[in-house]
């Protein structure tokens, strides 16, 4: 017994020392580039993004109809205030979405398209009283502009645009046709507004590089070891897919109820899906995010990250990577001493790389097994988007640029949970990339979507220089 025991130690002590020795060897990948001075950008341009925000240019949730007077009204700012844009570039508009081509020298080279979103999400009027100013306001206000689209979307359109404008006004020529492209339906699908440019284009003809949207970021603080701050280029998005559970009975008395009611039998088929969740799995962006973050961590994280083979779950679990389940949405019942006939649960679905929506409604099926209720998709359907290359030139030059700008930062793909306007896109663009260098820490993570949205002066500077960059690197000979 005492051997087995110091077998089984010596053991122990050889895959410890087996898996320290990764930890150590475990280094870095990150590429180099050498740092460059960003472009001076005046103040006033934080004073234009401040009058964008203004706009109530919202999108309401279906079958919400917007608000014309906002949206045209952020047209005749966006002619106000970028002038050589509108008198070099031609536009077009689409419903309320715009499209500006800036013509290339170079005809040969495949032209790409930088895109963003004009509209916002609604506020809920009950939490007015807890922001710091209104959400419509853009004001200044301890260096920080507050107001819907100062995170999610219109700080990255205006500082497309303010980039344009300042390379117009230096005389820059592009060698390749640069497109840029502002939807105004974003956060309900984007159909009528990114749907409809991409179909021109590919009416058109046109056969994109990439294009580059909204969806990673720059994120200080928010990773559990990591000191360093980390820029996240997502190179793929989940899918996205709502289903509505309905069930229909007789009904009845509340003084006389049956065995299986209708809201609890819909509760429990809810109950049964939360306590089915789909496995954690991993593909190869996200063992490429190991490897690019895991060296750069404190020494336990490193550990951690090194050997993913016995660590995996945990990983996997931190980067979400797996199909989630949450229940959004449950109604029935008329009355307190009534059972109600129907009742209805809506499930949000975001689709792991991998699977599909089929898979989740025949998860739903097998997982709750009540014949008596049924399960239907609502509203929009997405499957999740194709892993763009990594490895490719364009990539190398998004990277190029941040590593420019941020000698420091750590730069890693990504894949996202969220939805954007990229997957209107696939059938004219070879890559979509998600980045756009707003900072994301622990004091404004919130702001998406929520209470106090707002981004600092200094922030919107570095994004307007991003944006300059990487123009002129995108069309260096």
């Amino acid at each position: 017994m005492k051997k087995i025991l110091l077998y089984i130690g010596g053991g122990m002590l050889l895959v410890l020392v087996f898996m320290t020795l990764k930890t150590f060897i475990f280094s870095s990948n990150q590429v180099q580039h050498e740092a460059i001075k960003p472009i001076q950008v005046s103040e006033t341009a934080v004073t234009r993004l401040q009058g964008a925000i203004k706009y109530k240019t919202i999108s309401y949730q279906f079958p919400g109809k917007p608000d014309s007077l906002e949206f045209t009204g952020i047209h005749n700012y966006f002619e106000k205030v970028f002038p050589l844009i509108h008198s070099s570039i031609e536009k077009k508009t689409f419903k309320y979405s715009l499209l500006y081509k800036w013509q290339g020298k170079n005809e040969n080279i495949k032209p790409v398209l930088l895109m963003s979103h004009i509209d916002v999400v609604p506020v809920d009027q009950a939490t007015l009283n807890d922001w710091e100013a209104g959400p419509f306001s853009g004001e200044l206000k301890n260096g920080n502009v507050y107001g819907r689209g100062t995170m999610d979307d219109k700080m990255s359109v205006l500082g497309i645009m303010e980039a344009v404008e300042m390379l117009l006004k230096d005389g820059f020529k592009p060698e390749r046709t640069v497109y840029l492209a502002f939807g105004h339906d974003e956060e309900i699908g984007g159909d009528n507004g990114a749907g409809s440019i991409a179909a021109y284009l590919e009416e058109e003809g046109v056969d994109l590089e990439f294009v580059i949207d909204e969806g990673g970021f720059i994120v200080n603080g928010l990773i559990p070891g990591l000191d360093k701050t980390m820029a996240v280029i997502n190179v793929a998005e989940k899918g996205y897919v709502t289903y509505e559970l309905s069930i229909t009975t007789p009904g009845g008395h509340s003084s006389t109820p049956p065995e299986n009611n209708t809201i609890g039998s819909l509760a429990r088929a809810i109950v049964k899906l939360e306590n089915s969740q789909f496995p954690y799995k991993s593909i190869p962006v996200l063992e490429e995010q190991i490897a690019s973050v895991g060296p750069e961590l404190s020494f336990l994280g490193k550990f951690v990250f090194a050997n993913s083979w016995l660590f995996k779950s945990i990983i996997l679990k931190g980067l979400n990577a797996h199909t989630t389940t949450a229940p959004t949405i449950i109604s029935g019942g008329v009355k307190d001493n009534v059972i109600p006939t129907r009742a209805t649960a809506t499930v949000n679905f975001r689709v792991m790389t991998g699977e599909t929506t089929d898979q989740v409604k025949n998860h739903i099926i097998e997982t709750i097994k009540d014949d008596r209720i049924t399960v239907e998709a609502v509203r929009n359907i997405n499957e999740p988007s194709k892993v763009s290359d990594y490895t490719s030139d364009s990539y190398k030059i998004i990277q190029k640029t941040i590593k420019q700008l941020y000698p420091n930062i750590i730069v890693s793909p990504g894949l996202i949970s969220g939805g954007t306007d990229t997957k209107h896109y696939v059938n004219i663009s070879e890559n979509a990339y998600r980045f756009v260098p707003l900072s994301i820490n622990e004091n404004n993570s919130t702001g998406f979507h929520g209470i106090n949205e707002h981004i600092s002066s200094k922030n919107y500077i570095e994004i307007v220089q991003f944006y300059y960059q990487f123009i002129q690197n995108v069309n260096m000979k």
